[in-house]
């Protein structure tokens, strides 16, 4: 079946299903619009840090770390020596040739160019064809309420180690920020196929996304099926602190939870073969699959089973 798809990720988990929709979806290269969260992105060393676009675009170079999960393959830390031995800030890890995409994309930021423009220019430059899109070019940011107060969302998941319990988030600037236009308008096509929520943190990777106004409710009226996948597989996450905010947010540690973390936006949802499927949720379809990715092959086995589950909603 053809037709456009839209995903919308963050994060490592988000970033493999992006590499295996682009991969499902070779052939046409045009067909694939990805709408990355931009909450975790803040300002390091007069740097501007873009955490989740990194992970998609790396991702789709070919470049991420498959050890580590984040970061770029290869890496060198020469950088991060010389500052330690000066003294500098150090909690958060900047690789050499990440680095340099921190400072390529502030060079451009400071001469006026959007987020946007950047996004765009370093996706040809890495040879991603796939069309990689910030949720805003306006700045979002996470923040979570922990029992020491509001923490930025970097220095929780990376300072503190997401060490702090988790009370509630805030995604400051998101009542302002504008939609992405090419964001927006991917959502509003009347040649949808499919928009596939990646597996991803729902609390700090999909909600930020949802919570830029116009894009919940071009969800909500999209002329495709909303298909979403798990990002917890037998009662846990595999990488990332989602199982953790659940059981301090007083929520189940399952996919049915993540499930009703979406109702009213999504029409099917991809839990994992080795779960059992939920109990019926209204307008929910449960579709099993192998959402485990520990390869390329695994992440194109996911995309095709995720573009399946939608087609078959289309139908």
């Amino acid at each position: 079946m053809s037709g456009h798809v839209v995903a919308l990720c963050g994060g490592v988990g988000g970033a493999k299903l992006a590499h295996g929709l682009s991969l499902a979806l070779a052939a046409e290269p045009d067909s694939l619009s990805i709408i990355v969260n931009t909450g975790d992105d803040f300002r390091h060393l007069g740097l501007s840090i873009a955490p989740d676009l990194d992970s998609v675009m790396y991702a789709l170079a070919g470049l991420s770390d498959p050890v580590r999960g984040w970061g770029r393959r290869d890496e060198s830390w020469r950088f991060m020596e010389a500052l330690r031995g000066l003294g500098g800030e150090s909690w958060f890890q900047l690789g050499d040739g990440d680095l340099a995409v921190h400072v390529e994309r502030s060079w451009r930021l400071a001469q006026g160019a959007t987020l946007s423009e950047v996004t765009a220019h370093l996706c040809r430059a890495l040879g991603i064809t796939a069309r990689v899109l910030p949720m805003s070019d306006d700045p979002v940011r996470t923040r979570v309420l922990t029992p020491e107060g509001w923490l930025d969302f970097q220095d929780y998941f990376v300072r503190r180690q997401c060490q702090p319990a988790v009370r509630e988030f805030m995604f400051s600037g998101a009542e302002t920020a504008r939609p992405q236009p090419q964001a927006l308008a991917a959502l509003q096509r009347r040649d949808l196929r499919a928009i596939v929520i990646c597996p991803s943190n729902p609390f700090v990777s999909v909600e930020p996304i949802l919570a830029v106004p116009g894009i919940r409710l071009a969800l909500q009226q999209a002329a495709a099926p909303v298909v979403a996948v798990t990002p917890i597989i037998g009662g846990t996450a595999i990488k990332g602190p989602a199982a953790k905010m659940m059981t301090e947010l007083g929520l189940d540690v399952s996919p049915a939870a993540v499930a009703r973390r979406y109702a009213g936006l999504v029409d099917g949802f991809v839990v994992d073969q080795t779960d059992p499927v939920p109990d019926a949720q209204p307008g929910v379809t449960f579709v099993q699959a192998a959402t485990l990715m520990s390869s390329v092959e695994d992440r194109l086995g996911l995309a095709r089973a995720v573009l399946r589950a939608a087609d078959a909603l289309f139908a």
